[in-house]
């Protein structure tokens, strides 16, 4: 148990450091575009489409991290003032809920990337980067978030923590 959670915790803080790179990287892009479109009146192509897929991937990779640090947003009135035994049910009840809706889009956004690999799809725009580049961090990310919950409930239940 504690090797699953290590294991999954590790992988988890690696990508929340791609995330912080893709964000950096976005607005580093964000600056170059600024100072070619305003101060040398040139032209930009790729940049606002590369800064849209570079924070949505951020988002979609750098959320297992923020699970494992409870970063994210979380209503906890009843649980602060339940005992132990009905705070670990409401805990894993709600754990159980983001596994089935992180499981159901890590598996709908895995047949979409699929089909964009499988068919060559690119995107519509003069950059034309193939499709399934921007669509492979929303299954990868939300399947790990699914990792991430699982690890969760083993914590809750007396995991290593």
């Amino acid at each position: 148990m504690s090797f699953y959670i290590n294991a999954v915790s590790a992988v988890s803080r690696f990508f929340g450091l791609i995330a912080m790179v893709l964000t950096g990287s976005a607005a580093l892009v964000v600056t170059h575009m600024v100072i070619v479109r305003y101060f040398l009146g040139g032209s930009t192509v790729w940049q606002t489409e590369y800064v849209i897929y570079a924070l949505v991937a951020a988002t979609f990779l750098g959320s297992p991290y923020v699970l494992l640090n409870k970063g994210h947003v979380n209503v906890d009135l009843l649980q602060l003032r339940a005992g132990p035994v009905p705070r670990r049910i409401m805990q894993t009840l709600s754990a159980l809920a983001g596994i089935a809706f992180c499981a159901l889009l890590a598996w709908s956004g895995w047949i979409y990337f699929h089909e964009a690999w499988s068919y060559g799809w690119r995107t519509s725009t003069v950059w034309a980067i193939p499709l399934w580049i921007p669509l492979l961090p929303l299954p990868v990310g939300v399947g790990l978030m699914v990792l991430q919950y699982i690890a969760e409930i083993m914590k809750i239940h007396g995991g290593a923590r």
